[in-house]
């Protein structure tokens, strides 16, 4: 097959998108496919082409305040490539309608006699007050293409339930895999509690900094905070740890390899964000066998794995200490969870979003 993916960015950015992406086209490369990504870039200003690990990636000029938005710049000519290159392609594979470069992109090959394949991964909102007022009027956009996609993909049930419920339209979930050499490691939990990924208010992590306080100064754990991860909330968050008497600050985003290391041996992975659609992070630690605490209602996508505690923001940060301490003590009797491999995921895309047989 010939496919042409389209993405906010791509690697060496570092991000849930970004890693499924690459993950996902490496391995049809591996299979003999060929694949093409059309990814956003704020750092150029005119288009540049690659080749990373055999895949074919095309960046694009982006405004991209905050990191968010993806905003193509010289769309005229943006159009004029995209028509070109879905010349021969057998699958459009768009991934994230948080992004207007995706967006865009649909709605120009919206006429193309190519499958098109849309993975939202939407949250169901906007992150803050005028993220939601922008989505009053994004959501109508993305209903004017959705017709013009043959299949809806999501990367969990909960996500599926929210496409269908604001955007009237069915969703495939398949969930995200992980890399196969991480299903080989074992858990080695040394003494503390990690968050990785996007620094936002809505991440919580300050509420994971007072549970943490709260399980060694009440409980008598003795556990350490590591926080790896780039976004706004960085300077805010780091006064808010130094106010409370933590010893810890915000690390920057870590190498790959370097992150599932340090995730390996964290005694307890916390996730306690207000909106997620599939989290990677929470994933690979399944994977891996650490223990996690994530929230409803999103949480609930890992609903019957092990070491996987789900619980309520409603609760104090005292309470969730409590629950906390008491399933670290349950977690080390529970076996690892069964997570897919993503060669094993790749064969579910081909069979069910690119090549599905017709009755």
């Amino acid at each position: 097959m010939n496919l042409l993916f389209v993405a906010p960015r791509y690697y060496p950015c570092v991000g849930g998108v970004e890693y499924v992406v690459k993950s996902v086209a490496e391995r049809l490369v591996k299979r003999g496919h060929d694949v093409t990504v059309l990814c956003g870039e704020p750092s150029i200003d005119d288009p540049r082409e690659e080749w990373i690990n055999g895949v074919r990636v095309f960046r694009w000029p982006v405004w991209a305040p905050g990191d968010a938005y993806h905003i193509p710049r010289m769309r005229g000519k943006l159009k004029s490539w995209l028509l070109k290159a879905v010349k021969g392609c057998d699958v459009v594979h768009f991934h994230s309608i948080h992004s207007v470069l995706t967006v865009y992109s649909l709605e120009a090959l919206k006429e193309c006699e190519v499958r098109k394949v849309l993975t939202p991964y939407y949250h169901g909102s906007g992150h803050t007050a005028f993220r939601r007022l922008l989505w009053r009027r994004w959501r109508s956009r993305v209903k004017g293409v959705l017709p013009f996609v043959h299949a809806v993909h999501t990367v969990s049930r909960l996500e599926a339930q929210l496409v269908k419920r604001d955007f009237m339209v069915n969703a495939f979930p398949i969930e995200n895999g992980v890399d196969e050499w991480i299903l080989k490691l074992s858990w080695s939990p040394s003494g503390y509690v990690m968050y990785g990924g996007r620094i936002e208010q809505y991440k919580n992590i300050h509420r994971l900094a007072n549970i943490v306080k709260t399980l060694n100064s009440d409980l008598g754990i003795n556990l350490e905070l590591k926080i790896f991860g780039s976004g706004p909330f960085i300077d805010h968050l780091n006064r808010y740890l130094m106010k409370i008497g933590m010893q810890c600050r915000v690390n920057p985003p870590q190498p790959f390899e370097e992150y599932i290391n340090n995730l390996s041996k964290a005694s307890l992975f916390g996730l306690l964000s207000e909106k997620e659609s599939y989290p990677q992070s929470i994933n690979e630690a399944n994977a891996i066998g650490v223990p996690v605490v994530v929230v409803e209602p999103w949480g609930l996508n890992f609903s019957g794995r092990s070491r996987t505690l789900i619980t309520r923001l409603d609760k104090s940060d005292e309470a969730l200490a409590k629950e906390i301490a008491a399933f670290l003590d349950e977690a080390r009797k529970q076996p690892r969870s069964e997570v897919p491999s993503w060669n094993q995921v790749v064969d579910v895309y081909i069979e069910k979003l690119y090549c599905p047989q017709e009755n």
